[in-house]
């Protein structure tokens, strides 16, 4: 049975940091690619960030390009999202979803969701003061 395990998620002030976890049972992380979503309050959910199996390629949204690090660590079949410099608009639900391909599907710049087969349940991330 494939289980993903979101982790990590709280309140945090604008300019802090967070480091996400996403541990997976159930389904090896070598040949499949992982991606981060997040879904705000009366939003569509998107796609924050994508890191590909097949060479390593990571994608980024806009909204968090040079402030989000996508990780992985094999052994642990565990992938982690580095939040840095969090502000109000980053608060949301963030999942963690593996693909059912190897590589990032990216389209006119967005990380597309159609190739997400395994979902986590969710971890609330809060940037307030």
């Amino acid at each position: 049975q494939v289980q993903l395990v979101e982790s990590g998620g709280g309140l945090v002030q604008p300019g802090g940091s967070l480091r996400l976890s996403c541990a997976v049972s159930g389904f090896t992380l070598d040949y499949y690619a992982i991606g981060w979503f997040r879904q705000a309050p009366g939003k569509e959910r998107e796609g924050v960030s994508c890191l590909s199996s097949s060479d390593g390629n990571t994608y980024y949204a806009d909204s968090v390009k040079g402030r989000f690090t996508i990780s992985r660590d094999n052994a642990k079949n565990t992938v982690y999202l580095q939040m840095n410099s969090l502000k109000a608009e980053d608060t949301a639900v963030y999942y963690c979803a593996t693909s059912r391909r190897a590589y990032c599907t990216v389209a006119r710049g967005t990380l597309g969701e159609s190739s997400y087969v395994y979902w986590g349940q969710g971890t609330q991330v809060t940037v307030s003061s």
